[in-house]
């Protein structure tokens, strides 16, 4: 199972190609789910688990995978089913996600996919907001059409583990913090979770957060903008995108924005779930500024008073 990621390090190709890889798997039943493989860091058998006294009802015990303990989460029950029944089909995935390892309890595990971000649609509004979904997909197999549901990974984590929003004492520039409020961000993330999270750790700061929820909509807004004759720096101080979106990912819209004489030097920070060695990489082949993994409140509050002092610099 585990010679299914042998090549994850080495998908960066894929990088501005605004394409991704599912890893395709069931939790009971022949529906599919999904997730990038990008965040995957192996798939194995489900070993023995060991309980953990007093740990979230959602934690199903701890694996021990080569030395590391890692906790395991039942996905079917982290998403609003009931257990996945443990049998001989069941399988762990093992995720890196907002610098955590975590193991994913499913079913059988299918194969990897390649596809286009714009084959990646976002959940009808329909199914409401207590959803788990970030998106949905469709694959033909044997000539019949399956829906594909890409799960919602940052928000399964985000009810097991708190995520605090506080600032550190110490990490707000006080000869600057005065001039930070009423600037706005573009915010570009398909997540409903990770949307909360920037807007309400910027907020304390009095920053307006203009919010996307794909690559494509954060475009068409800086588009609109230079349509009305507008300077995007007159704006926005910076734009803050997620890598992985429906439509269009963090990375096809930095190189779209970079291949724009209107917007090319916007400031634009990835702020990613995503981990592995590759990332630095993947920044800089598409332009980024820098690179910021999630959830870290004082490291976002760090990123926005340095690109606010290196814009009042230069206003000098």
């Amino acid at each position: 199972m585990a010679s299914l990621l042998d090549t994850v390090d080495q998908r960066t190709n894929l990088v501005g190609e605004n394409r991704l890889e599912l890893l395709l798997f069931h939790l009971q039943g022949p529906q599919l789910f999904a997730i990038n493989v990008f965040k995957v860091k192996e798939v194995v058998k489900l070993p023995a688990l060991n309980k953990i006294p007093n740990s979230h009802p959602k934690i199903s015990g701890v694996a021990n995978i080569r030395g590391q303990s890692i906790p395991v989460i039942n996905l079917r029950e982290a998403i609003g089913f009931r257990p996945l029944e443990v049998d001989s089909e069941c399988n762990l995935i093992i995720t890196e996600y907002n610098r955590t390892v975590q193991g994913f309890l499913v079913g059988k595990v299918e194969h990897i996919v390649n596809m286009t971000w714009n084959e990646i649609m976002h959940p009808p509004s329909s199914v409401g907001r207590h959803h788990y979904l970030t998106a949905i997909t469709k694959l033909k197999r044997e000539g019949v059409e399956k829906l594909v549901e890409i799960i919602d990974v940052e928000k399964v984590l985000a009810e097991i583990i708190e995520y605090d929003v506080t600032i550190s004492e110490g990490v707000l520039d006080e000869d600057i913090v005065s001039e930070m409020a009423g600037l706005k961000i573009l915010h570009a993330d398909d997540s409903s979770t990770a949307r909360k999270q920037v807007e309400a750790t910027l907020s304390q700061l009095g920053v307006e957060i203009i919010p996307a929820e794909n690559g494509l909509q954060a475009l068409e807004i800086l588009k609109g903008w230079v349509a009305d004759g507008k300077r995007i720096e007159d704006e926005i101080l910076m734009l803050i995108t997620d890598a992985e979106m429906p439509i269009m990912d963090g990375y096809k819209l930095t190189s779209e924005v970079r291949s724009d004489p209107n917007m090319s030097n916007l400031h634009i920070v990835l702020n990613t779930s995503l981990s592995g060695s590759f990332n630095q990489a993947m920044v800089e082949k598409v332009g980024c500024n820098a690179l910021l993994s999630k959830f870290q409140p004082d490291r976002l509050v760090e990123a926005v008073q340095e690109r606010l002092k290196a814009k009042l610099e230069s206003n000098n």
